[in-house]
């Protein structure tokens, strides 16, 4: 048998000799938790950046289009004279 073929027929045993064991101390839950929250803390910043930017851009453009319009009623009124 080759060894493609052992590994094959011993991932399909659910054998597990060959897998690295982990190490699970018992603070782990606490570790996870925290690296869990610290990943949440930074994404709620980071949306709260990104809102805030498309915010920004969104009132610039809404000014530029205010003033866009504003100059084509002048030049409509300038043209009808």
């Amino acid at each position: 048998m080759s060894t493609n073929e052992r590994a094959r027929n011993n991932a399909m045993a659910g054998d597990r000799s060959q897998e690295p064991e982990m190490q699970v101390s018992g603070d782990a839950p606490a570790e996870l938790t925290a690296v869990v929250d610290e990943l949440l803390n930074s994404l709620s910043a980071r949306f709260a950046s990104v809102s805030s930017e498309i915010f920004s851009k969104m009132d610039e453009m809404s000014r530029r289009l205010d003033s866009l319009e504003a100059n084509l009623q002048v030049n409509s009124t300038n043209q009808g004279k």
